[in-house]
């Protein structure tokens, strides 16, 4: 005689309640704000390089500043990044 499996199953939920699991896709107007914000973090993401660039070829580059700019500089690119990856559609496999 087989033992009665004691584990509850979790109600599967309906075809309503699947749709809500799946992220929202992005509005119009949403991408539209995302790629703006993206292309003015590009933008100051260049600008950050040519001035660390300048200072570093300065007469007497200033360290803590360019540390300062270059930790900038990173938290730019991860801004950028993560804006990346929402523009992206999710894929189902």
């Amino acid at each position: 005689m087989r033992a009665a499996n004691t584990r509850k199953k979790s109600p599967r939920p309906s075809r309503g309640d699947r749709s809500l699991a799946i992220k929202n896709p992005l509005t119009t107007k949403e991408i539209q704000a995302l790629r703006q914000q993206l292309e003015e973090l590009r933008l100051e993401h260049r600008d950050l390089d040519d001035v660390i660039h300048h200072l570093i070829h300065s007469d007497y580059p200033d360290q803590l500043q360019l540390k300062r700019l270059k930790k900038r500089k990173l938290k730019l690119k991860d801004s950028v990044e993560m804006i990346e990856s929402r523009l992206i559609p999710d894929l189902d496999a």
